[in-house]
């Protein structure tokens, strides 16, 4: 309820500041995912220049956008790609989940602040997979099971079947394969317990896969003469 009630108040003062100082309107999707890019503009006023400023959810809901200096350079948390925070356009990189504002100030000819802006962006987790099994086999023949991961490389998730997980490190590539050796003996089912990238975690499990395993034929006797 915390963060519910930060964001109501965070929401209004945005809506406010949008009524009172009018600027040509900032475009920007309202969720982001990390390691992924924001592109933040205005359009462009005869004789103005413009500055970004970047804020990760302050902790005060007293706090003053308007007078409080942002961050315009690299950060933990997030970047200006390209290191440029000035011009009509900027863009973006997000390496933290959170919740941000963005600061548009306008200068005139003079120099003056004739305006600003403010805007919000939620940033979620951008990495997940998702896991295939092979076609049927027989029991304990060779299975396969298939990997397709988001987010930014390397990688590095654990699977479980149930009872034993295994983690696998330093994956660079999607979809990532793993072959199983010898395989189950009866239908086993494979998911996804966590995985990480560079720039965070996602411990919400995958849905589950399923290897089919066909019983092996029961043995018979063989008579001869």
């Amino acid at each position: 309820m915390k963060k519910v009630s930060y964001i109501a108040r965070y929401m209004a003062l945005a809506v406010i500041l949008h009524l009172l100082l009018a600027l040509a309107p900032v475009l920007a999707q309202n969720v982001a995912y990390t390691g992924g890019t924001s592109t933040l503009s205005v359009e462009q006023q005869p004789g103005d220049v413009y500055s970004w400023e970047l804020y990760k959810e302050p902790t005060d809901p007293n706090f003053n956008f308007a007078t409080e200096a942002g961050s315009t350079a690299n950060t933990s948390y997030a970047e200006f790609v390209g290191g440029t925070n000035t011009g009509t356009t900027v863009e973006i990189r997000w390496k933290e989940p959170g919740l941000y504002f963005f600061k548009v100030n306008a200068w005139n000819i003079t120099g003056c602040t004739n305006n600003i802006k403010i805007g919000m962006i939620e940033v979620k987790i951008g990495v997940t997979a998702e896991i295939a099994a092979s076609p049927a086999v027989c029991a304990g023949e060779t299975v396969s099971l298939t990997i397709t991961l988001t987010g930014t490389a390397p990688w590095e998730y654990t699977y479980t079947d149930g009872t034993n997980s295994w983690t696998v490190t330093n994956v660079l590539t999607s979809p990532n394969v793993i072959t199983i050796a010898p395989g189950p003996l009866i239908t086993t089912e494979y998911w996804i317990t966590n995985v990480k990238d560079q720039y965070g975690e996602n411990t919400t499990p995958s849905a589950k896969a399923t290897q089919v395993i066909n019983p092996l034929p029961a043995p018979s006797l063989i008579y001869h003469r």
